[in-house]
């Protein structure tokens, strides 16, 4: 018996959409945001407008999670 269940992934192109996005949101609001943070303070708040997306971003991706978790393939 195997620790792991074997996923080879979903069939229905609407789930796999969402998971696609899901990872892309992840990793390129992790990205921005820490990008954000190591580059040097500018005054037109430019800084502050990436991470805030950034962290948006992260947030969709989160969401989506859950969301897909809900749902059921065929």
């Amino acid at each position: 018996m195997a620790f792991f269940k074997k996923y080879n992934g979903t069939t229905d192109q609407r789930l796999l959409r969402i998971e696609r996005w899901t990872w892309v949101l992840i990793y390129g609001g992790l990205l921005a945001s820490v990008l954000s943070y190591f580059m040097p303070a500018n005054p037109d708040g430019a800084l502050s407008l990436l991470a805030g997306c950034g962290l948006l971003a992260l947030a969709m991706g989160v969401a989506l999670i859950v969301v897909r978790s809900r749902l059921h393939g065929e």
